[in-house]
């Protein structure tokens, strides 16, 4: 299967296309490991401050899937000794943004619509968020200026459990609003 100019192609999938992100991560990612990853997150944390704040980073990054790390460190701390549950929201709000930023159209902008947690036990150690998509998710997003889906994460923790449940509700919609049409 040949490559179109402006798409890029995933392992055993189908060719997506490639958009400003997806792009900039590309460039970043032919760099060599571990500074590639290191590259990627300080970008992040400069475009998304709070991101930097709470001392994620990032794994793994491309169209289908998002790998975010969090140590366990006293700036992300709660008082239980355990990473903060809004550092663990950030932390998977974050893995599925840049999932979906990495597939909408240069056209869209992508908004966080509905964030559920479920805390279903204590969390130990450090954190990792590990989003995905599906093709077809994927074909739904980069097809339309406009819509939404729901994005599969899992939080884990330093022992491999799974201690919050969460669901991530992701739209997209044009970046410029249609103008209302004046009337004479």
């Amino acid at each position: 299967m040949s490559a179109q100019p402006n798409s890029t192609q995933l392992a055993d999938k189908p060719t997506v296309k490639a958009n400003s992100t997806a792009k900039l991560v590309n460039r970043l990612s032919a760099l060599p490991a571990p500074f590639n990853t290191k590259l990627l997150s300080f970008v992040v944390g400069f475009k998304v401050p709070y991101v930097n704040t709470t001392g994620i980073s990032i794994e793994h990054l491309d169209h289908q899937r998002a790998s975010f790390f969090i140590k366990n460190k006293r700036k992300s701390r709660n008082h239980l000794g355990g990473v903060h549950a809004v550092a663990a929201a950030l932390l998977a709000e974050s893995a599925t943004g840049l999932l979906i930023a990495m597939n909408v159209p240069d056209s869209s902008v992508a908004v966080i619509k509905t964030m559920t947690f479920n805390f279903v036990k204590r969390q130990q150690g450090d954190m990792r968020a590990e989003a995905s998509l599906s093709p077809e998710q994927i074909a739904q997003i980069q097809g339309s200026e406009k819509g939404e889906t729901l994005v599969k994460v899992a939080l884990t923790d330093g022992t491999g459990r799974e201690p919050i449940i969460c669901e991530m509700l992701w739209a997209w919609v044009p970046k410029k609003r249609p103008q209302p049409q004046k009337s004479e």
